[in-house]
């Protein structure tokens, strides 16, 4: 097996994975599945992909309301290479690994990068990088362990991507522009209609010193393309961003918090959207990706 340098830290190990994600480690897929599903546990790719230098850094599940599901649903496991080096902008490839045991899933890797500076892990959804899907059937470790590879391979080419958007500076109003797209992403319902105080300027307000704007006394993104990616990432994943629900002319209202995206499925499409959204922006001012 390989090790890891010092640039890896906090690795899950098996104890805290089956903690996290015990649906990886069912015994047997869920009784709705078909003898045609070829079933080999989330456990045993794990072990596969860590023989090859690959380790697990986070891992996330699905609940369920039906009983007895909660051991087969959907899971999310996030990996690194050994070979990875940290680099000086702190942007780590990943491979996201997402499987289900309850048949509400194939086998799927994601390109992913991970920012070390504030522990946001985006997922990359260029034009030219795809997801993989692996079906239950045939030897499914196998065709992971290469997955992993191929995938491993694009979320490196992603990273020029993202040296490309680093340079990239935005005006106040195309930051404004970005953040608004974001907020109808997040709360936007089926209709298009937005129904919460949290305003799209919110989006825009940074958490780290290391993304605030040296020149508006630290309340916007500094001015490039991915930290305020970052920023409107970051509070719209993490939540955490208050404010006060108009009341009806007797009482003031109620306050409205917004919680953490902990669905897996809500997760992805709002990471894959933001990337898009940047992407977008990019080549509205004339610059392509990298990749």
């Amino acid at each position: 097996m390989r090790s890891f340098n010092s640039s890896f830290v906090n690795v899950l190990d098996a104890s805290q994975l089956r903690s996290l994600v015990p649906s990886a480690y069912a015994t047997a897929p869920h009784a709705s599945r078909s003898s045609r599903y070829a079933y080999i546990p989330t456990s045993e790719v794990i072990d596969g992909l860590m023989a090859e230098g690959f380790a697990p850094f986070k891992a996330v599940q699905s609940k369920s309301r039906i009983e007895g599901k909660t051991e087969f649903t959907k899971h999310m496991i996030r990996f690194r290479h050994a070979d990875a080096i940290a680099r000086a902008d702190g942007n780590i490839p990943e491979v996201v690994l997402i499987n289900s045991h309850d048949g509400t899933s194939a086998y799927k890797l994601l390109s992913g990068i991970f920012r070390m500076i504030c522990t946001n892990g985006l997922i990359v959804c260029e034009k030219n990088l795809g997801e993989l899907s692996i079906h239950h059937k045939g030897n499914i470790v196998n065709q992971v362990i290469e997955g992993s590879f191929e995938i491993i391979g694009q979320s490196q080419k992603a990273l020029g991507t993202i040296e490309n958007w680093s340079a990239l500076q935005l005006t106040s109003g195309e930051q404004n522009a970005f953040a608004e797209a974001a907020h109808s992403l997040r709360f936007a319902d089926s209709d298009g209609k937005i129904d919460t105080p949290i305003t799209a300027a919110q989006l825009l307000t940074p958490r780290r010193m290391a993304d605030r704007s040296e020149n508006s006394a630290w309340t916007r993104p500094a001015p490039d393309l991915y930290r305020t990616m970052n920023v409107v990432q970051e509070n719209v994943i993490r939540g955490g961003l208050s404010a006060r629900a108009m009341g009806d002319g007797r009482t003031r209202g109620r306050m409205v918090t917004t919680r953490e995206v902990r669905g897996i499925d809500q997760d992805v499409r709002l990471n894959r959207a933001l990337w898009q959204l940047a992407e977008r922006m990019a080549e509205l001012k004339g610059v392509k990706s990298a990749a």
